[in-house]
């Protein structure tokens, strides 16, 4: 199947072929071998951030340290294996936030996405570098107003791109966990409210703003659908985890082929927000009220409470990586029970551009 079906993503002087962007997946789970496998079939790789530096000698005793040696041999090995366009996930709750940017930014990554908080003063960290392109996550039309006033009116930048991730999203959630079913927070309502907003910034500063749209995308048609609302692209990141390529661990790849509808559950997590998860015995442990003895590593998350906390988000996520899944549990998009068998990333672009060329097809024929 020709991907050119797929019409191209831009993003200030970048283009990317399909408009797919792969989302970056904490702690491990995308890092070069699958963002540079996304580049290569012309989508955007993205390696995450978060705890990236957990595997190295010295990451109890020199965090900050392992965790930009480990983003930058990332990001150099992922260049080594493509051509195409990367970029890096940088949570705002991130304690190491700052060092991540700079980073990435002297690595020359093509692109930052950033949310789990809002990037108000992300811009201040180019100091002039016009290559890396600068993309907030934010789950409102609101949020997106927010940041698009502070850059313009601080840093005389606007967002290269918006991405608006719905409730649908596997891992930590932009909701209150009342408003993750609440049909007025659902994606199809809030790209179009988005898109409004930053047409408004687009207008006056006469400089193209493609809002990205995210969570609970799982197919061509689930990308079409979106697309027919105006978003100019999507971030995908479930579909991306049962890929040969994918960073993570093959237990870890089988909790999602295994999990059954049933098992796709909202957990309360030690940073402060909801998150989604594929339920297990651990996290049932936790929801029983035990807990999981640890010793905080680093303070990694500025939001976590981890001294009240019954068990380290970091750790839990590093052990599920290594598919230690009695000690961890796998974050999950609420469509991860679909997946049912592990394929290559070039199967899974060709799979969704059939999808959406079908899709693309059935419309065309539809009475007008």
């Amino acid at each position: 199947m020709n991907i050119n079906n797929l019409k191209e993503l831009k993003i200030g002087n970048l283009t990317a072929r399909i408009p797919i962007i792969q989302g970056g997946m904490g702690v491990r789970i995308s890092l070069s071998g699958l963002a540079s496998a996304v580049a290569n079939e012309g989508g955007i790789g993205v390696i995450a951030a978060a705890g990236i530096g957990m595997f190295e000698h010295d990451s109890f005793t020199n965090f900050l340290e392992a965790n930009t040696r480990a983003l930058k041999r990332e990001i150099r090995k992922a260049r080594d294996l493509t051509k195409g366009i990367l970029g890096v996930n940088i949570m705002v709750a991130l304690s190491n936030f700052a060092d991540m940017v700079t980073t990435a930014i002297d690595e020359g990554i093509d692109v930052i996405f950033s949310g789990a908080g809002l990037p108000l003063n992300l811009p201040q960290f180019l100091k002039g570098s016009k290559k890396t392109k600068l993309v907030p996550i934010v789950s409102s039309s609101r949020a997106a107003g927010i940041i698009s006033k502070r850059w313009s009116e601080r840093y005389d930048y606007l967002p290269d791109a918006i991405v608006v991730e719905g409730p649908m999203a596997g891992g930590h959630l932009g909701f209150k966990p009342e408003q993750i079913s609440d049909p007025g927070n659902s994606l199809e309502r809030l790209v179009p409210e988005v898109i409004k907003e930053v047409g408004l910034f687009e207008e006056k500063y006469k400089k193209p703003i493609p809002v990205i749209a995210a969570g609970g995308i799982y197919t061509g048609e689930d990308i079409y659908k979106i697309l027919q609302l105006g978003a100019c692209g999507v971030q995908m990141a479930t579909r991306f985890v049962a890929t040969h390529e994918c960073d993570a661990s093959i237990k870890f790849k089988q909790a999602y082929i295994d999990s059954s509808k049933e098992d796709i559950v909202i957990i309360k997590s030690p940073v402060g927000m909801p998150g989604r998860a594929i339920r297990n015995k651990f996290i049932d442990d936790v929801n029983k009220g035990e807990k999981k003895p640890f010793k905080c590593p680093y303070h990694c998350i500025v939001t976590c409470n981890y001294q009240n906390s019954p068990y380290c988000i970091a750790l839990a996520l590093v052990n599920a990586q290594r598919g230690n899944l009695k000690h961890g549990f796998a974050f999950a998009g609420e469509n991860a029970y679909r997946t049912k068998e592990i394929i290559s990333v070039k199967e899974l672009i060709e799979s969704l551009s059939a999808e959406y060329e079908d899709a693309s097809r059935r419309n065309c024929l539809l009475p007008r």
